[in-house]
This record gives C-alpha cells, structure tokens and sequence, in this order.
C-alpha cells in the first residue's frame, strides 16, 4: 500500500489503527540507535533513513537527486516491512541478522534479499532491530555503497 504522507507522523496516522503503537514503536527503536549522519524522512511512500546530500552529494546513483537510501519501513497490506540496504550489501551482516533472528522471534524469519516481512505486529524482534541500527555507520554505509556501485 502506498500513503500520500509529507512526515513520518503523517504516514502513520494513515495506516490502519491497530498497527499504529508498532510503527511507533519501530520508528522510537531505529531513531534511538541509528547511528548520527542519517536523517529521517519520507523516502519512496515509506518511512525512510538516509544519508542526506550535505553528508553525500552525490546522493544515489539511479537518482541523484533522491539522497542516498539505507533503510525504511512500509505498513503493507498483510505485514509490516523493513529494508536494510546494509543486510543486502554485505554478507556478514545478513550472516548475523539470520543467525540473531531465532534468538529474538517464535516465527520463522521471512526475509528477501533486503526485505524483512512481519505479518503480526506482536513479532516484530524490537530489541534485534534496535542491535541491527547500531552495526553500520553512516560513513560504513557510504563505503560499502561505493564499492558495490563501482564494480
């Protein structure tokens, strides 16, 4: 599902009722352990943390006029979704990430290539996506982005 929202706040006033304590709770959990360079904002009709043009002005390759992306979060018609561009990009931290997960959920993790789907709020691993935030700085990002749009 797609929101028409200018703010954070805004996006999640238009996403279904029962949902809202979650993706508040996910927005407090990523915004207190994301490390500093990353802003927050409206990315793609989600709930976006990127590196702004004034820490990366090149912004991101397929657009640069769009900041360079590193994760978001989208209420979608049957689950919650988070986006890691870091899961993705490097295999360590995927490695941990899947190897974390049974620790932290009763589920068995659904996950694409940088995609982790919740389809009951009450799964989602807080305290492990909390741990996630904190593994990749702002500079790391920009490193890894580097050398994988270089190749």
């Amino acid at each position: 599902m797609q929101y028409k929202a200018n703010s954070p706040e805004e996006y999640i006033s238009q996403t279904p009722e029962e949902r809202h304590d979650a993706l508040k709770k996910l927005r407090k959990t990523i915004n207190d352990n994301l490390p500093k360079g990353f802003e927050e904002g409206i990315q793609y009709g989600m709930i976006g943390y990127y590196v702004p043009h004034s820490k990366y002005p090149d912004g991101y390759h397929c657009k640069p006029e769009e900041p360079l992306p590193f994760m978001s979060f989208a209420s979608q018609k049957n689950s919650v979704n988070l986006y890691h561009s870091g899961i993705y990009a490097k295999k360590e931290l995927h490695d941990w990430f899947v190897n974390e997960y049974p620790k932290h959920a009763s589920r068995k993790l659904d996950m694409g290539k940088c995609c982790i789907r919740f389809k009951k709020v009450d799964d989602i691993p807080f305290e492990l996506i909390g741990e996630l935030c904190t593994k990749m700085s702002c500079d790391d990002w920009i490193s890894t982005y580097e050398s994988a749009i270089k190749k």
